[in-house]
């Protein structure tokens, strides 16, 4: 069973993580993919600004009609920074030696690989499904190679298409009170009306 892998902190969920998940569907035959919201990213600059139990049922309430979507709260409430490493060999443990993880991301994080707790390792528990965007720039794959041989014949590109959605722009449109619509699935616009999510600066960081 090939499983895809799409973390984030997903503040908020939106169209474009949806895109994503079906793009690496489509090209890798993944039979499932996990979202799997972060609790406390080790390497975001700041923390989310809605709490980890409104973006898990945010993630929840955008995959609700997608059979092959699923939420998984691995991540959601582990003490300290989330390591991939260690979501990686939790999952293999639990799904079993039949599952094979591919996890996703994008050319941007790839590029940071190395930074990584136990890049190598994470090499052999997964393969890595990398986002190639319309208008990103070139990678440099031979000095990504370079520094991290081990990523060979590990890293599958998968061509996805250009969603214009931030979810610094979705903050700021639901602070000034502006429609969702359009670019997050029409129960999470409401799920962040309904709980008045991103209206203040501390806003959301405790779960109802």
């Amino acid at each position: 069973m090939n499983v895809g892998i799409l973390g984030g902190t997903f503040d908020p969920v939106h169209l474009g993580h949806l895109s994503i998940a079906s793009s690496a569907m489509d090209q890798a035959a993944l039979e499932k993919v996990l979202f799997i919201p972060a609790g406390q990213p080790r390497l975001k600059r700041s923390e989310p600004s809605a709490s980890v139990d409104h973006r898990q049922e945010m993630v929840r309430l955008a995959t609700l009609d997608i059979p092959n979507y699923q939420v998984c709260d691995i991540e959601a409430h582990r003490p300290g920074p989330t390591y991939s490493v260690d979501t990686l060999v939790e999952l293999s443990d639990k799904l079993g030696p039949s599952a094979d993880l591919f996890f996703i991301l994008g050319l941007d994080v790839l590029g940071q690989l190395d930074r990584w707790k136990e890049p190598e390792r994470v090499l052999e528990l997964c393969q890595l499904l990398v986002l190639n965007r319309p208008g990103e720039q070139d990678f440099d794959w031979t000095g990504f190679y370079g520094r991290i041989p081990e990523a060979k014949d590990r890293v599958q590109v998968v061509i996805a298409p250009l969603v214009d959605v931030s979810a610094t722009d979705l903050r700021n449109r639901a602070s000034a009170g502006e429609p969702l619509e359009g670019q997050v699935p029409d129960a999470v616009a409401e799920y962040i009306r309904q709980q008045g999510l991103y209206l203040t600066a501390g806003e959301g960081r405790t779960a109802n």
